[in-house]
């Protein structure tokens, strides 16, 4: 359907101490990063060593973003119907039994399916997780808050590859693993089986409206998904073409999220005190350059990891910058709406940009990966100009 739904949430008793109701989501989400961390190299990079093609790769990684939008505007409706924490923990169950089935077999074409049952099992936690947050906090809590869960995420996923430094990244080790991993999301969350915040689902429209009422920010949320996506998807590939062992490219993952945990605080600084507009202009303009230097840096170089941390860091501040661009424009449920559309948005520039980046690197190889998010990043600074010259 083309129409959205907006949220609303009904506090429970755990609301009335914000910070004591967010601990075992804060816990919940760490989780969810660990897990993630872990699970998003395995899938590359064993096709890459069965001889997949970028292509093909790109395709099967991109089904995680189709099933994430297919089923994730019913997801408050489900949180509603059978309360957020059994939706979450039918969730990872699933998922845990999803990522166990990848030992079963080598087929890319049931990869692909098990991709997206992944997408519509992983999208859970993440909706919820953050419908449960913006409930129990305080309006002038929530900005730190978000700021929060978003270093707790980063950190997951920054140490997940060091798990793969011990399990390894083939077989059946790393799988079962992350499996196991993914069960954790849903233990700090069991206490709160009943006593979670309830959340009411009623219908309400305005998709297009809200993209069309900020477009740079919702251009923003898709240029981000797809710079980020096909990071995870192709960096650590990226990294053995160019010489390295597939070991080394996950840390590289690890360098490209640690930027995240040590530069949101000061570009978020930034998009508090002068325009966001022209703060995520110099965001989108860095993360140009930085990955158009890539392939310029010799890969057994130190210097390569200053500057996948220094891209990790500046192109991650995207998403916390275009949110606050909604903010500026949309109050009460409204903002839910913009808040849902700036996801999918997201989840779209995964979507289309893994496969297309793959496509490059078959063309004209692993350079591709730097060129293509070049052209896209840059499309956005063009974007925050116009607008910051347009409005002044």
């Amino acid at each position: 359907r083309s129409a959205l739904k907006a949220i609303c949430v009904l506090p429970s008793s755990t609301a009335e101490n914000p910070w004591r109701a967010l601990l075992p989501v804060f816990l919940a989400c760490a989780a969810i990063g660990l897990q993630a961390g872990v699970a998003l190299p395995l899938v590359p990079l064993a096709l890459e060593r069965q001889g997949a093609d970028k292509f093909t790769i790109g395709v099967i990684a991109a089904a995680w973003g189709i099933g994430m939008l297919a089923f994730g505007t019913r997801i408050p409706q489900m949180a509603a119907r059978f309360g957020a924490v059994p939706l979450i923990v039918v969730s990872v169950v699933v998922g845990s039994a999803v990522t166990v089935a990848y030992t079963l077999t080598s087929s890319p074409v049931v990869w692909f399916v098990l991709s997206l049952l992944h997408g519509i099992t992983g999208g859970v936690p993440w909706v919820v997780s953050e419908i449960w947050m913006n409930v129990v906090v305080e309006e002038k809590r929530r900005g730190r808050v978000m700021g929060f869960y978003a270093m707790l995420v980063a950190l997951g996923l920054a140490l997940g590859p060091l798990v793969l430094q011990v399990t390894g990244v083939y077989g059946p080790a790393p799988f079962l693993t992350c499996a196991a991993l993914a069960l954790l999301v849903a233990v700090p969350l069991l206490p709160y089986w009943k006593s979670a915040p309830a959340i009411e689902h009623t219908p309400d429209s305005g998709f297009m409206i809200v993209v069309k009422a900020t477009p740079l920010a919702m251009f923003a949320g898709f240029v981000c998904g797809l710079g980020e996506q096909v990071a995870f998807s192709f960096l650590p590939v990226y990294a053995v073409g160019a010489g390295v062992s597939a070991e080394t490219g996950a840390l590289w993952l690890s360098a490209f999220v640690m930027g995240n945990v040590i530069l949101q605080w000061p570009i978020g600084w930034m998009a508090d005190h002068y325009d966001r507009r022209a703060v995520l202009a110099g965001c989108t303009l860095a993360s140009a350059v930085l990955v158009g230097l890539l392939p310029m840096v010799p890969a057994q170089s130190p210097a390569v990891i200053g500057v996948v941390l220094l891209w990790g860091g500046i192109s991650f501040a995207i998403y916390p910058v275009g949110l606050a661009l909604l903010g500026q424009h949309f109050q009460g449920g409204d903002i839910a709406r913009a808040n849902t559309a700036f996801s999918m948005l997201y989840i779209l520039g995964g979507l289309i940009g893994r496969p297309l980046t793959g496509a490059a690197m078959d063309a004209i190889g692993d350079p591709g990966l730097g060129w293509t998010l070049a052209i896209f990043y840059f499309a956005a600074t063009v974007a925050a100009l116009l607008a910051l010259s347009r409005r002044g």
